[in-house]
């Protein structure tokens, strides 16, 4: 199954299935040098990726999860490129699941100002999120995603095979993303979790790779028609519907010191919109219930720290959807109907945390 994404910088294939990885030597072209940036758990899968390859290879292993995207870490892998002698006819190959794709890719997009970029995913949350669309970056201490480009990759290989030895918690935390979509775009997605959330969460199952397919396809969408997220204003949502539920799920991540998956932290941001939703935008009721029967019964979590809510709400005022000192979140009014709620009532947003502890 491939998935096309008609991107304003240069179109390109999402390839989703089991074996699609055999697909990288011919899409590699013809670029002398090839650097292949991985987490060091992923040194053998690496290996075998590169040993496809007839070229010039430099591995640049790098920190697991979000210890990858720090500027030490993007400093290293310049030098790194630097001392192969790597040109702007060479490739970066990024393979992991969303941290160390965001920062691969922003190593193609600042390298010389732009190289081939290929990016080969390997979690849930990597395929139907991070290596989808063209947001690359890295973290600061202030906050999550706050440097980084638009930049999109050649293309994407969602080999399903990969997440086979993936921890359970890990999938879970995945099909955050997963129902994110079908809560903003396509109701189908939630129809075909519903009817069965283990056969959902199970990475060998035709459902799941439906699923994941269905996801890809939401985003692809989405970002063709907004690439840099710049056309949403109240109910003519662009490419910020995909951030529901982002704004608090990033100030959770960054409150626990990025020891929470990203996923575990969206849930929570969803749960908590669908009540923000509900009080400023009329959300039906039964459509926050499904937040919680969908999100939990996937084992997801529907709540973070009781005492924390005044540090999140600062942290949430470094939102890259904030516009000054205006804070702006995504909600929907009913299935598949984002809105950008600009500068909400600060007592809904206190009361439908409060809910959710």
């Amino acid at each position: 199954m491939s998935v096309h994404v008609d991107s304003t910088l240069g179109p390109y294939d999402v390839h989703i299935g089991r074996g699609v990885l055999n697909r990288l030597p011919d899409l590699v072209g013809d670029a002398m040098r090839v650097a292949v940036i991985h987490p060091e758990p992923l040194t053998m899968l690496a290996r075998t990726v590169a040993a496809q390859l007839d070229r010039q290879i430099t591995m640049i292993p790098v920190p697991d999860a979000e210890a990858a995207k720090t500027a030490e870490v993007l400093t290293r892998c310049w030098d790194t490129l630097a001392g192969a002698g790597f040109t702007r006819s060479d490739l970066v190959i990024g393979i992991g699941g969303g941290t160390t794709t965001d920062l691969a890719g922003f190593v193609a997009a600042s390298w010389l100002r732009g190289v081939g970029y290929i990016s080969i995913p390997t979690s849930v949350l990597a395929m139907v999120d991070a290596a989808v669309g063209g947001k690359t970056g890295i973290n600061l201490g202030a906050g999550k995603n706050l440097v980084g480009a638009f930049y999109e990759p050649l293309a994407v290989l969602c080999d399903l095979s990969l997440l086979d030895t993936l921890p359970e918690r890990d999938v879970r935390a995945g099909m955050a993303e997963v129902i994110k979509c079908g809560f903003i775009a396509d109701t189908g997605i939630l129809e075909l979790a519903r009817e069965d959330l283990t056969d959902a969460a199970d990475t060998t199952s035709d459902r799941f790779a439906e699923l994941v397919t269905r996801a890809v396809q939401v985003k692809a969408t989405v970002v063709a028609a907004d690439f840099r997220e710049s056309t949403s204003q109240g109910a003519n949502v662009g490419r910020e519907a995909l951030n529901y539920g982002h704004t608090l799920g990033h100030a959770i991540e960054a409150h626990a010191g990025y020891t929470w998956r990203h996923g575990d932290a969206i849930s929570v941001g969803m749960a908590w919109c669908s009540r923000v939703s509900r009080q400023l935008l009329g959300l039906d009721h039964e459509t926050v219930v499904m937040h919680d029967d969908l999100l939990g019964g996937l084992g997801l979590p529907l709540r973070y720290e009781q005492s924390a809510w005044a540090d999140l709400r600062r942290i949430m005022s470094l939102d890259k959807k904030a516009r000054g000192a205006t804070l702006r979140i995504v909600g929907i009014t009913e299935f598949g109907k984002p809105v950008i709620i600009d500068g909400p009532d600060e007592g809904a947003l206190e009361a439908a945390y409060r809910e959710l502890s």
